[in-house]
């Protein structure tokens, strides 16, 4: 893989800053009143604070009922956001059981056999990036300023870094920051998408095989681990990893060796890990899906990318941003009128950053800000299934949900075949599959296919 060229950044003066500033940011502070821990005080050091009985959390208690990441609460106007992260025992507040909640100050919660009071402490002060652009990301507001600064940090270090959002946040963009501000960017930045392989060839993408090692593998394949030697890989979809891959991946992480499927001999390689997942990874943990010890390793440094919609002021900079990478050089009021930016910035964007981008080349195709508002609106949708009638047989769970995934299956192959011209190898690379896998549902589903 060829090194990207990063020499366009160096031309962007906010990119070079290291100036900062610092905000003041409302800080939490729990004590405990009875349990196990009683006594115990903490005040949370930055957004949110966590609490459970695993290493890293804000407040870590000894109460054996308590979950290892058990529940976690953020500063807001009035008191605190409690979110329950599937604890086993639940989180309570007097006799409700709450999964995401604001509470105030003076608040008291029970974790397991443990009672916790909230209340609030004096404002910390929260260190800012001094721009509103760094390495490809923009933003104004504190959140995204806050990230920068956090990227200009970590980026010099080799800590693995888990970034956690919702879907189009920009989670895979923040990896390139990562490694693109890096002393290693000179050498590649590598991408395995863990939801969109086919779980038997997860091992093989990530650390390579030998010919001969299983059936198909005619010739040898270079894992991804090896590929990015000297650089990045990026593990997106983190949390998709299959439980059984997830021993392997560790014991890659702490030896820093790798062996390939069929091989013989360990090889050694150098290379940064950043994840991402737009899954609570501790809430996996606490349910056994996801390993604690593997949670621990790749999630060093944690960075966690806000939704659009709690970013609003970004929207404008994101919107000049974007025109501006489409080549749009003409005034921004040309195509987005006050009126229908304030709209824009008030709207709830499910699909984040993303989205807006969407609309954004919408725009630019259409030369009208509201057409392409209102094409981005959702179509509603038919039902994915329906029950029959109340006298009808209701089927199996198994059986209607093969009828669902066969029916999604058979309309995604005759699109992807479409869109790549009939060529296999293209649409395994346009889906992120395998070429193996490709040729298997379009035989199961019959689908026809040129050359």
């Amino acid at each position: 893989m060829k090194p990207r060229d990063d020499s366009s950044d160096h031309s962007d003066p906010s990119t070079r800053q290291i100036r900062r500033e610092s905000d003041a940011h409302p800080s939490l502070r729990l004590v405990v009143l009875e349990g196990p821990d009683k006594g115990a005080t903490t005040t949370a050091s930055d957004q949110t604070l966590t609490v459970g009985t695993a290493k890293r959390n804000t407040l870590e208690l000894k109460d054996p009922t308590v979950s290892r990441f058990h529940c976690e609460l953020t500063p807001v106007p009035g008191g605190a956001r409690i979110v329950d992260l599937r604890s086993t025992n639940g989180t309570f507040v007097g006799p409700v059981r709450v999964h995401d909640a604001i509470i105030a100050p003076g608040t008291v919660v029970r974790v397991g056999q443990s009672t916790i009071e909230l209340s609030n402490d004096s404002p910390s002060r929260v260190s800012l990036y001094a721009g509103e652009s760094l390495a490809g990301l923009v933003g104004r507001s504190t959140a995204m300023r806050a990230i920068m600064e956090q990227l200009q940090r970590v980026s010099a270090s080799t800590a693995s870094v888990l970034v956690t959002g919702e879907s189009g946040t920009g989670k895979e963009l923040v990896a390139e920051a990562l490694h693109r501000l890096s002393p290693r960017s000179a050498a590649p930045f590598v991408v395995v998408d863990c939801a969109a392989l086919v779980p038997t060839l997860v091992a093989s993408e990530l650390f390579g095989h030998e010919k001969g090692a299983f059936t198909g593998a005619d010739r040898q394949h270079i894992g991804a681990f090896e590929r990015a030697r000297g650089g990045t890989l990026f593990l997106d979809e983190i949390g998709e990893l299959p439980a059984q891959l997830q021993p392997a991946l560790l014991g890659a992480l702490e030896r820093r060796r790798v062996r390939r499927l069929g091989g013989r001999a360990d090889t050694e390689v150098d290379v940064r890990v950043v994840c991402a997942t737009n899954r609570d990874l501790r809430a996996s943990v606490n349910d056994g899906s996801f390993r604690l010890d593997l949670y621990y390793r790749v999630a060093v440094v944690t960075l966690a990318l806000p939704p659009l919609r709690e970013r609003a002021e970004d929207v404008p900079a994101l919107v000049e941003h974007f025109l501006r990478v489409m080549g749009y050089t003409a005034p921004l009021s040309e195509l987005f009128s006050p009126e229908v930016l304030a709209s824009m910035s008030a709207h709830r964007w499910p699909g984040n950053v993303r989205e807006l981008r969407n609309v954004i080349e919408a725009t630019v195709a259409f030369g009208d800000a509201r057409r392409a508002l209102e094409t981005n609106e959702p179509a509603r949708e038919e039902p994915v299934w329906s029950a029959p009638a109340s006298d009808a047989a209701l089927p199996k769970y198994k059986d209607a949900r093969a009828s669902v995934l066969q029916r999604f299956e058979r309309a995604y192959i005759e699109a992807l075949i479409q869109r790549a011209g009939g060529n296999v190898s293209q649409a395994a690379r346009l889906a992120g599959l395998d070429r193996g896998y490709v040729s298997d549902l379009l035989a199961r589903h019959q689908v026809g296919r040129g050359a």
